[in-house]
């Protein structure tokens, strides 16, 4: 299922969700979750407006996501972010059964996914996900330069 889906046009949406977080002052991640083919929530960054270590963009779309279709189980959705997922994250992947994730720019101070760790792959998981990497990557890159660029 993950073939028929617009992964350039999801990142623009993910990309408008970094936007906010931005323009919120909050380091500019975004996130959308698509099930059946359709986009069922969004997030962007928030720990410092949330006041929650936790409210990174892939936490925040996975919870508006669970709301929504009224299951904590997301089996078989895709996430998109725009930057490599942490591990916290990607332990979130694991509980809600993303199938996907799609990401655009990798981290390598703090991605988990091929970066510092493949978190996904570590020993003892009872689920793992498709990973899709460099989706839009040099925007998703440029956007967080030009914030901590623009913070120094």
């Amino acid at each position: 299922m993950t073939s028929v889906l617009d992964f350039d046009a999801l990142m623009g949406d993910a990309l408008a969700q970094a936007a906010a977080a931005r323009d919120a002052g909050e380091v500019p991640v975004g996130a959308v979750v698509v099930l059946d083919g359709a986009i069922v929530a969004r997030g962007f960054n928030q720990p410092i407006s949330a006041g929650d270590p936790t409210a990174h963009a892939e936490i925040v779309a996975i919870r508006a996501a669970a709301k929504a279709v009224g299951n904590y189980r997301l089996t078989g959705a895709t996430l998109i972010v725009t930057i490599e997922p942490c591990l916290m994250c990607v332990g979130a992947f694991i509980h809600a059964r993303i199938g996907t994730i799609v990401y655009g720019a990798t981290e390598p101070r703090t991605g988990a996914l091929v970066s510092t760790v493949r978190g996904g792959e570590l020993p003892g998981h009872n689920h793992r996900f498709e990973i899709v990497g460099g989706v839009r990557e040099d925007e998703c890159r440029l956007m967080m330069q030009e914030f901590f660029r623009s913070r120094r």
